[in-house]
C-alpha cells in the first residue's frame, strides 16, 4: 500500500494555529503523511505577528531537494513565501521536481492584520508561482491585491476577478468568501471554463486563525490521495466548515484562536 504524501512549503507559526503547524495537523487529520519546507519563522500568537525571520533561499532549496529526492510527494501546498529570493528558490525547485499537484495559497496578510508578504514580492508571486499552480486559493482581499483592484463586493465582480486570475496561468482558482458578510460563506471555483459556487453556513466565531492555511492543505491532502480537483475542493470545504464549527471547543489565546483540526477525534 502506498502512503499518500503531501509537502507544505510555508512559514512557521509559533502559536501553532496557522502556517506549517496548521498544514501538518490538516494532513494528519485527513490521513496523509506530511513533510515540510520552512520558508520563514514567525514570532506570533493569536493577537499579533511580532517578528519574522527569513530562512535563507539556499536553505529553502536544500529542504526542497532533501524531501523530493527521497519521498514520493503526491501534492505540494505553498503558503507564506515572504520574499522574492524565496519565490525564486521555490519556482526552481518545482521546475526540477515537477510535482503533479501544486496548491498555492497566496498568503499576504495574517488574520491579525499583519503583512506577511513583502510588497516587492507580489509581482514575483504573480509571474513565477501562479503559472506553476494547479490551484490558487486567495480570499477576497488577496484576489483583489493580486489584481491591484478593490475587493469584490458582488458575485459578478468575484467571477470577473476569478477569470482574470486564471488568465495569469494557473489551472484553477478558488476565491474564498469567508470575508463576506452574508449568512452563507460562498467560495467560487473557476477552472477557466466553469464557475462552481460552493456554499456553507457562515459560522460566527472569532476562532478562525489558520483557516486559509488549513483549507489549502486539506485540498492538497485530497489531491495527494488521488481525488479529482473538484472532489478535493468539496471535501476540504466540508472538513474546514466542521473544523470552524468546532473551534469554540478550544480556549486558546486571547485573540483569534485556532480552528479544531482534529474535531473528528476529540
Amino acid at each position: 500500500m502506498t502512503t499518500p504524501v503531501a509537502l507544505t512549503i510555508a512559514g512557521s507559526d509559533s502559536s501553532g494555529g496557522a502556517g506549517i503547524q496548521a498544514d501538518l495537523k490538516t494532513f494528519a487529520a485527513l490521513g496523509v503523511y506530511g513533510a515540510s519546507v520552512i520558508t520563514a519563522l514567525t514570532a506570533q500568537n493569536t493577537k499579533v505577528v511580532s517578528g519574522i525571520h527569513q530562512v535563507p533561499a539556499e536553505f529553502v532549496t536544500a529542504q526542497i531537494d532533501a524531501v523530493f529526492s527521497d519521498l514520493v510527494v503526491g501534492a505540494v501546498k505553498i503558503g507564506m513565501v515572504a520574499q522574492p529570493a524565496t519565490i525564486d528558490a521555490i519556482s526552481a525547485g518545482l521546475s526540477r521536481w515537477s510535482p503533479k499537484h501544486v496548491v498555492l495559497d497566496p498568503v499576504m496578510v495574517a488574520t491579525s492584520g499583519d503583512r506577511l508578504l513583502a510588497a516587492e514580492a507580489v509581482e514575483a508571486l504573480r509571474t513565477k508561482l501562479i503559472p506553476r499552480a494547479s490551484l490558487i486559493t486567495p480570499n477576497l482581499p488577496e484576489a483583489a491585491a493580486l489584481l491591484d483592484e478593490a475587493v469584490a463586493s458582488s458575485e459578478a465582480a468575484i467571477k470577473s476577478q476569478g477569470q482574470r486570475l486564471v488568465a495569469m496561468g494557473c489551472q484553477a482558482v478558488l476565491i474564498k468568501g469567508g470575508h463576506g458578510q452574508d449568512a452563507e460563506s460562498i467560495d467560487y471555483l473557476f477552472d477557466g471554463k466553469h464557475t462552481i459556487p460552493l456554499a456553507a453556513p457562515r459560522v460566527v466565531t472569532k476562532n478562525t486563525h489558520g483557516t486559509g492555511c488549513s483549507l489549502s492543505s486539506a485540498i492538497a491532502a485530497g489531491l495527494a490521495k488521488g481525488d479529482s480537483l473538484g472532489t478535493a475542493v468539496r471535501n476540504a470545504k466540508t472538513w474546514i466548515s466542521a473544523a470552524i464549527s468546532a473551534a469554540d471547543r478550544f480556549s486558546v489565546g486571547q485573540g483569534h484562536g485556532p480552528i479544531h483540526h482534529f474535531h473528528k477525534f476529540y
